[in-house]
């Protein structure tokens, strides 16, 4: 199965179109077309660990995607929040049936 979602993360108008293809409903495999040099270095890292079991994913340990982000995006300086690894994830999710497809958004407001 092949999910793709476009995720417009914000201030730094780098959108993102992000997919995930899965023929075992187990082992996910992914491509993101960004402008962003950050997010295109993401993929690299995420290809090298992939496919990526999004059954294991589940388990008590940290996800990887996750964990690929979170030091790429230290190390560049760039948001620790950006929501594309997040993204990515919850459209493997769906991809290996394990979530519902579902838009998400986040409307953030100052009070």
């Amino acid at each position: 199965m092949k999910i793709r979602t476009h995720i417009a993360p914000g201030i730094c108008g780098f959108d993102t179109v992000v997919t995930a293809d899965t023929e075992d409903s187990q082992n996910v495999t992914f491509e993101f077309v960004s402008e962003c040099e950050t997010i295109k270095e993401f993929e690299k890292q995420v290809n090298e660990i992939s496919p990526v079991d999004a059954i294991q994913t589940l388990g008590p340990e940290e996800n990887p995607i996750l964990t690929r982000a979170r030091e790429l995006l230290r190390t560049k300086g760039c948001c620790e929040a950006c929501i594309v690894p997040a993204g990515a994830v919850k459209i493997m999710q769906v991809a290996a049936n394990l979530a519902l497809p579902k838009d998400v958004s986040l409307t953030i407001t100052r009070e």
